[in-house]
């Protein structure tokens, strides 16, 4: 295997292909980058039994061949090269990498015990790439980061016809986002569960070009694999993960179709009220937020201990009312909103407010909602 490519192609392609690489891989081959080089031009590949990565991108091949090394290393080594074409040849055991006056020189790991990539699952549609992608930070917002419940770390993607519904809860809150796409089949109905940090990772790595190709295949959750695959500039670049196994929790019907009280408040300055208020919360605490006459008033601290209190403007429409919030959870959907006023639902204190951008954006299926159960009040 002999081959010559341009530096900065070569680095940007290895990085995203060894981003998924296991820290402690259960077998040495899987902490490798497999590299493939033939007539059409390069693909480096990386797997480690749930999710692989695949790109491919041209170079000049003077000899076909392939060869398996340390992906973080070889990450490592071509991000600190000049900015020269990159000549990489297999010597027996060893591969040699030459860039200007530098050179290296790397160990091979057993090619035929590598695993076989799985086949990409057949194109259901696409998708324009940056919306993807700010969608899913959207909704990757409440999922769950506990691998003792293994349903609840994942995104729940629902696809009905032109619309593409991203689910995600950890119990304690629950996001959803909606975007519209281009399906293969008009009136197509799918849905995957998806690990939420792959599907974020994936999203975010696909965003240079303009759409992202979703590919699912036909067994359910746990029995299946998902794909997302992106051209690039220099390239292609391609992502399959196995889909979560067992029952996303039915959650749509948690949203409340009343509301007895509605607020609506500046967003930057309720963010930076929180944050301010939250300083003197204990651990696992309430802010205390108050809806009253126009006025929205946070407090947080009780008895002997440090108390803070604030107050901003607030529409209020309906019942004056208290609540309480876990902060961070609070300044995590708030976060995720892009209007510059926030709407809050309310039915009653004790049950879930709604989160939402305030302003009409004239596409229902652009709105982000975050739904937050509240904490219990000290007294």
């Amino acid at each position: 295997m002999k081959f010559r490519v341009d530096r900065d192609v070569f680095a940007e392609a290895v990085a995203w292909a060894a981003r998924s690489l296991p820290v402690r891989p259960s077998t040495p081959v899987l902490s490798g980058l497999l590299i493939d080089a033939t007539d059409e031009g390069l693909v480096l590949s990386s797997f480690d039994y749930e999710t692989s990565a695949r790109a491919t991108l041209s170079a000049e091949v003077a000899d076909e061949g392939r060869a398996l090394v340390s992906g973080r290393l070889l990450a490592d080594i071509v991000r600190s090269l000049p900015a020269k074409p990159v000549e990489l040849t297999l010597d027996g055991a060893r591969v040699s990498l030459t860039c200007g006056s530098a050179r290296f020189s790397l160990q091979t790991m057993p090619v035929e015990d590598y695993p076989t990539l799985p086949d990409m699952p057949t194109a259901a549609g696409t998708v324009k790439s940056e919306e993807f992608a700010h969608a899913v930070a959207q909704a990757v917002t409440a999922a769950g980061r506990d691998d003792m419940l293994p349903v609840l770390t994942g995104v729940r993607i629902e696809i009905d016809g032109d619309t593409i519904s991203l689910l995600a809860t950890d119990r304690f809150r629950l996001s959803i986002r909606e975007l519209t796409w281009n399906p293969v089949t008009p009136d197509s109905t799918l849905a995957a569960l998806v690990p939420a940090k792959v599907l974020a990772d994936t999203a975010k790595s696909l965003t240079a070009g303009s759409e992202v190709t979703i590919a699912l295949s036909a067994g359910g959750a746990g029995e299946g694999i998902i794909g997302f695959e992106g051209q690039v500039a220099g390239g292609v670049r391609r992502t399959t993960t196995r889909l979560l196994d067992g029952e996303f929790p039915k959650v749509r019907s948690l949203f409340p179709s009343e509301h007895l009280t509605i607020a609506k408040v500046d967003k930057s300055a309720l963010v930076d009220s929180v944050k301010r208020v939250s300083l003197v919360a204990e651990r696992n605490t309430a802010v205390q937020l108050a809806f009253n006459d126009g006025v929205l008033t946070l407090d947080a601290g009780t008895g002997d201990e440090a108390q803070a209190s604030e107050s901003i403007e607030a529409t209020v429409t309906g019942e004056d009312l208290t609540t309480g919030f876990n902060p961070t959870y609070l300044l995590d959907g708030l976060g995720a909103i892009d209007a510059a006023v926030v709407e809050l639902a309310f039915t009653q204190p004790s049950k879930p407010v709604v989160i939402s951008g305030a302003e009409d954006t004239g596409d229902d299926t652009a709105e982000f909602r975050y739904l937050l159960m509240p904490r219990r009040l000290l007294s």
